[in-house]
C-alpha cells in the first residue's frame, strides 16, 4: 500500500461564504472549473455541492449536480468526484412553529438526499453521521434516516466517507459498520471546530482515531484558520486531509483565497515534510473506488 496520503479540495459547500469571497464558485459551470484547478494544483479528491445559480444558496436540483460531474468528467484532468450526501438537513427553530421549524428550515428524506449519487454514481460521497448543533441551527440526521441511506449507497456501489462532527458519531458510525451497512475498509473522516461539535485540536484527533475501527481509513479537517493547522496534524498521524473554501476563505489573513491556491499551499507543506499526495488513480486502487465515469 502507498504511503502516500489523499488530498480533498471541499469546493464550495452551501454557507453564506460566495458574500465574503467572491472567488467562491456558484454555477455548475463555476464549480466544475473550480475542481479542475484545484485537481491541476494537486488535489486527489473534488468534494462538491450545487448551489443555485441565482441566489447561491443551496442547491438540490439533479440536473445542477449532473452539470457538475459531466463537466468535471469531459475534463482532461482526473480528479476523484466525492458529491455530498447530507442533503437537506437544516432544522431552523422557531417559537412560532416549534414543530415545523421556522423560516430556512430545510429536510429532506434520505431517498430525496441520495437522489445525486444514486443517478451520477460518484467514487465517492459524505454520509453524515448523526445530528450537531451547527451554529443557531440544527443539523438532524436521525439515526434509522441514515440507516436507510446507508443502504443506498452501499446499493449504489459508492464509497461513503464517515462524517463525524462528534465523538457519538463515532459511536454510530461504527454501529453501521457492525450492521454490515458500509462495504469494504471504511472512511471516517472528522469534521472539526465546527460550532458547536467536536474541537479542533491534536487531542480531539487522537481520541477520534483511537474509537475508529482497526485497520480503517480516516481524515480530519478544521475550518477557519484551523484548517491548515489541523490538515497539517493530521497528515504527521497517517490520516487523510482536506482543504478548501467549503471551510475556509482565507489564503493568510487578510488574503482571500481560490480552491487551487489552498490546495497548492497544502501540497507544498506535505511536500516539505516529506509526505505524497496520492494521484486519482492511485487513491481508487488503495480505496476501493469505483472507475471514473460511474463504471464499477
Amino acid at each position: 500500500m502507498s504511503n502516500n496520503i489523499m488530498l480533498t479540495a471541499a469546493v464550495t459547500g452551501a454557507g453564506d461564504t460566495t458574500e465574503k469571497n467572491p472567488h467562491v464558485p456558484v454555477t455548475p459551470k463555476e464549480i466544475a472549473d473550480s475542481a479542475i484547478a484545484a485537481a491541476k494544483a494537486g488535489a486527489t479528491v473534488a468534494h462538491v455541492h450545487a448551489r443555485d445559480p441565482q441566489t447561491a444558496g443551496v442547491s438540490h436540483e439533479l440536473d445542477h449536480y449532473r452539470e457538475i460531474v459531466d463537466r468535471i468528467r469531459e475534463a482532461d484532468t482526473d480528479v476523484i468526484i466525492n458529491i455530498t450526501s447530507g442533503g437537506g438537513g437544516d432544522f431552523i427553530p422557531s417559537l412560532d412553529t416549534p414543530a415545523a421549524g421556522g423560516r430556512g428550515t430545510d429536510i429532506q428524506t434520505p431517498q430525496q438526499r441520495h437522489g445525486p449519487v444514486g443517478e451520477l454514481l460518484p467514487e465517492m460521497c459524505t454520509l453524515d453521521c448523526g445530528s450537531v448543533n451547527f451554529g443557531e441551527m440544527i443539523y438532524m440526521s436521525p439515526t434509522e434516516w441514515l440507516k436507510e441511506q446507508a443502504q443506498l449507497v452501499k446499493d449504489a456501489g459508492v464509497k461513503p466517507e464517515l462524517e463525524c462532527f462528534d465523538t457519538g458519531h463515532i459511536r454510530f458510525a461504527n454501529q453501521l459498520i457492525n450492521e454490515g451497512l458500509i462495504d469494504g475498509t471504511p472512511m471516517y473522516q472528522f469534521c472539526l471546530g465546527i460550532p458547536w461539535g467536536a474541537a479542533a485540536d491534536a487531542e480531539t484527533i487522537s481520541y477520534m482515531k483511537s474509537r475508529i475501527q482497526t485497520g480503517a481509513h480516516w481524515s480530519a479537517f478544521g475550518i477557519g484558520r484551523e484548517q491548515f493547522p489541523i490538515a497539517m496534524q493530521t497528515a504527521l498521524m497517517g490520516g487523510n486531509v482536506r482543504v478548501g473554501l467549503e471551510d475556509n476563505i482565507y489564503l493568510k489573513k487578510g488574503v482571500l483565497a481560490t480552491n487551487e491556491a489552498l490546495v497548492d499551499k497544502m501540497a507544498t507543506m506535505l511536500r516539505a515534510n516529506n509526505i505524497g499526495i496520492m494521484s486519482p488513480a492511485e487513491a481508487r486502487d488503495v480505496y476501493g473506488l469505483r472507475q471514473p465515469n460511474g463504471r464499477n
